[in-house]
């Protein structure tokens, strides 16, 4: 019996501290990732998404001797209302073509969120300018800064 056996002695006490300091580096490091890890990826998300302060905004409009309002009401990214508030019935039968060209404009404002892409016909053309002149206005006050 030439071999050399080596024999360890463990301490139960040395073994207990030993893998209760390790479930304690690991608790410490879950907390640590939680606690920085994913708040600064929210908050460059939450700020970098929003477009507009939430909202209801609006902008006059003077047609000869009438005057109402375009209002806008908005969320932090989308447009989720645009109508004619104040409009009286006289302005209405001088102007039949605001309300009917209104919902037409407000339909293509819901689906694409932007004025830019917007499309009229020729024979509404002075009507859709001004109320998608009023309706950038108002959001103009919307923005976020």
């Amino acid at each position: 019996m030439s071999g050399k056996t080596k024999i360890v002695v463990l301490h139960m006490k040395e073994v207990v501290y030993t893998i209760i300091f390790l479930i304690l580096a690991i608790i410490m490091a879950v907390l640590l990732y939680i606690m920085f890890g994913q708040k600064k990826d929210e908050s460059h998300i939450a700020s970098s998404s929003d477009l507009y302060t939430p909202g209801v905004y609006t902008s006059s409009i003077h047609l000869n001797e009438n005057t109402f309002d375009m209002e806008v009401t908005v969320d932090a990214d989308c447009i989720k209302q645009v109508r004619l508030v104040n409009l009286s019935e006289s302005t209405t039968a001088m102007f039949p073509l605001m309300e009917p060209t209104l919902d037409t404009l407000a339909e293509q404002l819901y689906e694409t969120q932007s004025l830019d892409d917007i499309t009229y016909s020729e024979e509404n053309k002075y009507t859709s300018l001004l109320l998608i002149n009023a309706i950038s206005e108002a959001l103009d006050k919307a923005k976020a800064n």
